[in-house]
Order: structure tokens, then C-alpha cells, then sequence
């Protein structure tokens, strides 16, 4: 009943919202939203696609290459699916999202009591989808506002000190292996969460590191291509930890979660 209300706000203040949704040129889908066990189960990557074309949006896959002018990662919004569990009815809502992880839009509940998974969910979606028709999207051409990224650091390795994931005792690194990284600018990541962490995009988008929760806040297992570190915070910035045969490396990185 709370979902159907703010449904009906938004509706009322039509002109507000749809010129929000109607600053965006498309949106990026991910291949698994968090309760899929595999990319683009029961064709749920693919109905939220099709739904988004039927609704006006242009839609691409996470993976898929963008057309010429699609390279501002702002410009463009993610979507997710959220599963609410319940007891013999499947319930779907979308989220839309800008490049920063604000919510731009959520659309009302669909649901299904459809026993068969793929026919619940097909069902469940396109009815959330439903709102989302209803806002006539249309893109205006405006050009999204962005805050500033944050500028370049150097972290000097020496003057890091490594801390285990389960609190141990801290060993300072040695500064005969130490290395310093100077991250540009324009590697600001955006964080998309995962079953087990995060993904860390690039405006194209690209997907740049993988890194997984631990035991210890501000604290993960990372995976950048074939490199295996951990990434931690370190005052505003994040720094990715790795050894490049036995010296030590580290990059600082920009993260927006």
C-alpha cells in the first residue's frame, strides 16, 4: 500500500520526475542482479531490456559496446531488481539509479503467484515495468551535472601499514619493496554491489576490479584482470594492494559507492 501511494505522488508530480528520468540517454543493465545465481537467469537480463526498449529507453548490457557518445558514465543510469521475498508470491521492483548510486526512480511492485520460476518472474517484471511505462521517457538532451572528481594521489608504500583481515597484529611493509602509483583523474570508478561485494566500473562502462567483503569494514579481496590484492581506504581514497613478482605495488584508487 506504501509503494501504491508514492506510485500515485509521483504520477501527480509527473513533469518533476520525468524531467529527471528524461535527462539520462540510457541505462546500463547488469548481466545478474543479486538474487541470480547465473548471468541473465531465467531470461531476466533480457526481459529488462526488452521492457526498458518497449518504455522508450535505449538499453545496453554491461558488457555490451556503447555507440559513439555514450562514454560519459553520468549521462546514463544503472538498473537493478530487487526480489522481496515472500511467502508463495514472487514480488519484482526496479530501481533506477544514477552514476553516483542515487535513486532516480522505483516503480511499484509486480507480482505473480506463478509456481513455475521463469513464467513468475516474467510476469512479476513486467508488471513492475508497468510505472515505468507510465512515465512517457523521452530523452531531453541535457547534459547530466557532475561533481568534481577527486584529484590524483600518491600513496608511498613505506609509509602503509598492512593490517590482516581478521584485526591481527599490523607489519609494516618494507620500503626497499616500496612503489608509488599516480592514479589520473579520469580513473574514478563507480561501485555496482555483487553476491559477494562490488564491481568497480569505468565511464565506459567497463568493468575495472572485482572485490569481495571480508570480516573487516573498508576491507576486501580485489581482482583487477589476472592481478589478485586486497583494496582498503585510506583517507578519502582507496588503495589497491599486489605483488608484481616480489615487490609489493600499490595504486591509489577513486571510488563513488
Amino acid at each position: 500500500m506504501k509503494k501504491k501511494l508514492v506510485f500515485i505522488a509521483l504520477l501527480l508530480s509527473g513533469f518533476a520526475i520525468g524531467q529527471s528520468i528524461n535527462d539520462y540517454k540510457a541505462v546500463i543493465i547488469p548481466l545478474k542482479y543479486e538474487f541470480m545465481k547465473t548471468d541473465n537467469q531465467y531470461r531476466i537480463a533480457t526481459l529488462t531490456k526488452v521492457n526498458l526498449n518497449n518504455a522508450g529507453f535505449e538499453a545496453y548490457y554491461a558488457n555490451e559496446d556503447k555507440p559513439l557518445g555514450y562514454g560519459d558514465r553520468c549521462s546514463l543510469l544503472s538498473i537493478d531488481v530487487i526480489n522481496e521475498k515472500a511467502f508463495l508470491i514472487t514480488k519484482l521492483y526496479v530501481v533506477l539509479k544514477d552514476c553516483y548510486g542515487k535513486v532516480i526512480f522505483e516503480s511499484e511492485i509486480g507480482k505473480s503467484r506463478e509456481k513455475n520460476y521463469e513464467t513468475a518472474y516474467k510476469e512479476a517484471l513486467n508488471n513492475a515495468f508497468e510505472s515505468i511505462a507510465a512515465l512517457k521517457y523521452k530523452y531531453n538532451g541535457n547534459v547530466v551535472a557532475t561533481n568534481d572528481t577527486p584529484k590524483s594521489d600518491v600513496v608511498k608504500i613505506a609509509d602503509v601499514r598492512a593490517e590482516s583481515v581478521s584485526g591481527e597484529s599490523q607489519t609494516a611493509v618494507s620500503s626497499a619493496a616500496a612503489v608509488a602509483v599516480t592514479v589520473p583523474n579520469s580513473a574514478v570508478l563507480y561501485a555496482q554491489p555483487t553476491a559477494s561485494g562490488f564491481q568497480l566500473i569505468d565511464s565506459t562502462p567497463t568493468v575495472v576490479f572485482k572485490i569481495q567483503k571480508t570480516a573487516k569494514a573498508d576491507y576486501f579481496l580485489a581482482q583487477k584482470g589476472n592481478t589478485n590484492g586486497v583494496m582498503y581506504k585510506k583517507d578519502s581514497m582507496w588503495v589497491f594492494e599486489y605483488y608484481q613478482g616480489e615487490t609489493l605495488m600499490s595504486e591509489t584508487v577513486a571510488v563513488k559507492f
